[in-house]
């Protein structure tokens, strides 16, 4: 079964009440300036040149340096408990961050329904020119 994204809307909205997110009404400014940390964080990620998801080594050396893979190839090493027994539990990177901006926006309009705009929406934009309006980007 395919999950809706109204179901999964509604998953994330209750998993953030559970959590204390919502003891008081959240803002909209609050709601989307969260959303551009997440993708601000999710930019620093790429300038660092890291992986859409890694997972930190909590393996602290004399010199209390984390375990830091250096590339792509050693994060994904890292990810796996059986090979690591100090990786952490929190997904990092790119794609992850990303995702937590999706996450905050399902969280905020999970009253709402997505498929339906969804829909609308990406119907709209199949029935517009290429690279409409003229601009850059």
């Amino acid at each position: 079964m395919i999950e809706t994204l109204n179901r999964l809307a509604g998953k994330i909205h209750k998993t953030a009440i559970e959590h204390g997110w919502w003891e008081t009404e959240r803002e909209l400014p609050e709601v989307l300036m969260l959303c551009v940390s997440e993708l601000s964080e999710a930019l620093e990620e790429y300038r660092d040149g890291r992986p859409n998801e890694w997972y930190m080594c909590n393996e602290i050396f004399g010199d209390s340096t984390p375990c830091l893979p250096k590339d792509e190839t050693q994060w994904r090493m890292f990810g796996h408990t059986a090979e690591c027994e100090y990786r952490s539990a929190k997904p990092e990177g790119i794609a992850v961050a990303m995702v937590d901006c999706i996450i905050r926006i399902f969280d905020y309009l999970a009253h709402i329904d997505i498929d339906g705009i969804m829909k609308c929406k990406m119907k709209y934009n199949a029935s517009r020119p290429y690279r409409h309006s003229g601009k850059k980007c």
